[in-house]
């Protein structure tokens, strides 16, 4: 029984991140990357996914993303994921283990790895259905269009409002004039 985990959210601008555990008990047809897949095909998986699965969903907020930085949020949800599904091995997709010595790693393992494939689009669909309902309390930044990437839309609502409680403070934007102090991520 293997456990499949991946994440949605690591660069955006604004939002949470999102990572997913799943073990398939029943087959799925129809997996792959959730970046492959379209946004109807996504929501449809989902809910077989759902269904068909053992899973667990984690969102690190942008808060403490900023507190604890990206790494930290990935570790910790990884951790919590194994925690709470119970499984003979756990893939991640992507090239590190995070120091987590029981956790396998494969690049492009959303494509090839259907558990990973499952967890891709659990991560995919929460994180988009959590910024698509919480646009409407801030309308002025377009959150249900860009999902919190950062787009030129996103960027140039950023420069005229400034940011809100979901903005990651720690993101540095080139295109405001900030500058990355170190470890912090630099875009645009």
């Amino acid at each position: 029984m293997k456990c499949g985990i991946d994440e949605a959210g690591r660069g955006p601008l604004a939002g949470p991140l999102v990572v997913a555990g799943v073990v398939i008990k029943k087959e799925i047809k129809g997996l792959n990357d959730s970046k492959k897949l379209t946004e109807k095909k996504r929501e449809e998986l989902f809910d077989v996914i759902i269904k068909n699965s053992d899973f667990h969903i984690v969102f690190k907020s942008a808060k403490e993303i900023d507190e604890k930085g990206i790494s930290f949020c990935l570790k910790s949800s990884i951790l919590e994921i194994m925690e709470n599904i119970e499984a003979n091995s756990y893939l991640m997709d992507g090239n590190t283990s995070f120091g987590i010595s029981t956790l396998e790693h494969k690049i492009k393992a959303d494509a090839t790895e259907k558990e990973v494939s499952a967890a891709s689009i659990l991560a995919k669909v929460s994180r988009d259905r959590f910024m698509c309902e919480i646009a409407s309390k801030y309308p002025n930044y377009n959150f249900e269009k860009h999902k919190g990437y950062g787009t030129q839309e996103h960027v140039e609502a950023i420069k005229k409002f400034g940011r809100s409680e979901l903005h990651r403070k720690s993101f540095k934007l080139k295109a405001l004039g900030e500058e990355s102090l170190g470890v912090q991520k630099t875009l645009f």
